[in-house]
């Protein structure tokens, strides 16, 4: 499926002017709105995602129900800051971002609202939302053992703790601890081992690192694919990306990497996601509501699946044809939740074990 980007029209200058700085878009309702199922009127979108296909999404939305919508994109602990420094004045409606540590963060900031609906309860696994509705899942990530073909056999990988063992020193890339996909692939081993346990697997892959941390997962990728490294932890949503590109040299760094999904037999792989909220002080929360709706609808959930690589959130859409290429695998139950819960004592404890 070939998603083509579509030109958005820009905000009026008073919408410029009321919103600050920022990229700022909005889509475009249709001329007759009267079999909308809103009756037009429009969401404020603050969101993290940076993709072509979800400007998209935003105005296919539009064109079904009438509904603008306004966008304003930012890093994550940028846009927080600035719901927050806007309060009870803020004209967020929706606020979207990726990593389920991050949506945590923002509900412990009281930038969400519980919200009910059915819709999104019966569309949503339990675990891949907030129990009350305070966000909610939108699509789906698996963080995964990227491994170089020549240099390693699968049978020879198994779970995310056997790359601490002796066989894996100097053979492992990784990126900073700073990095909040990281910080919640140990918060949810610390949710399932506990701390020792943890701390131990921790200094053990620590000290099997190829290089010091750098780059992103995309990075990860490359160097495995280059030989400075024989394994690599990134999200399979960059891999389908570099096989997906138009650039030759991209789908070139695929050649001799390929994809592991660790922990088959033990607790399933790793899963993390990206989702979003109502937020506190909507002042389109009905608008609000329907957009998150829309989201999981099967129409939506493909479109999230074909063009970013991401897994859909829901069941019965199938994911795209490269993603499909990595195989079925058996994906961990564990509730997202914890992934901010324990955020803090992940990050204290990346930083004992010397994680850079």
């Amino acid at each position: 499926m070939t998603i083509n980007r579509k030109n958005l029209l820009t905000f009026s200058a008073g919408l410029v002017m009321l919103w600050g700085t920022g990229c700022a878009t909005t889509t475009e309702a249709p001329t007759d709105n009267a079999s909308s199922p809103s009756g037009g009127g429009e969401v404020n979108l603050y969101t993290a995602r940076h993709y072509d296909v979800d400007s998209d999404l935003y105005r296919k939305f539009t064109e079904t129900t009438g509904i603008k919508v306004n966008v304003i994109e930012g890093k994550a602990e940028e846009l927080l800051e600035r719901i927050q420094s806007e309060g009870v004045n803020s004209p967020a409606d929706v606020f979207m971002t990726v990593d389920a540590g991050n949506l945590w963060q923002a509900q412990e900031a009281g930038v969400f609202q519980p919200v009910s609906s059915a819709t999104l309860k019966a569309a949503i696994p339990e675990n891949l939302r907030e129990d009350e509705g305070h966000w909610f899942a939108l699509t789906k990530r698996a963080r995964v053992i990227i491994y170089n073909t020549d240099n390693v056999q699968p049978d020879e990988l198994s779970t995310y703790e056997a790359l601490s063992e002796p066989q894996w020193q100097g053979r492992v890339c990784m990126r900073s601890s700073s990095n909040i996909y990281n910080q919640s692939l140990v918060a949810a081993k610390l949710e399932e081992w506990g701390t020792e346990r943890t701390e131990a697997w921790l200094r053990g892959l620590v000290g099997n690192f190829a290089r010091e941390p750098e780059g992103n997962d995309t990075a990860q990728i490359q160097a495995v694919a280059a030989g400075q490294c024989d394994v690599a932890i990134a999200n399979t949503y960059y891999v389908g990306r570099l096989l997906a590109s138009e650039d030759p040299k991209d789908r070139e760094i695929t050649a001799n990497i390929a994809v592991f999904f660790p922990n088959q037999d033990i607790g399933g792989t790793h899963i993390n996601v990206s989702g979003a909220g109502v937020a506190a002080n909507a002042p389109n929360k009905e608008n609000a509501v329907t957009f998150l709706e829309f989201l999981t609808t099967p129409e939506a959930q493909k479109v999230f699946a074909a063009a970013n690589h991401e897994y859909p959130v829901t069941a019965n859409v199938a994911e795209n044809e490269f993603v499909k290429g990595f195989g079925d695998f058996q994906a961990s139950g564990l509730n997202v939740e914890v992934y901010g819960e324990r955020n803090a004592d992940a990050v204290r404890l990346m930083d004992q074990v010397g994680w850079k």
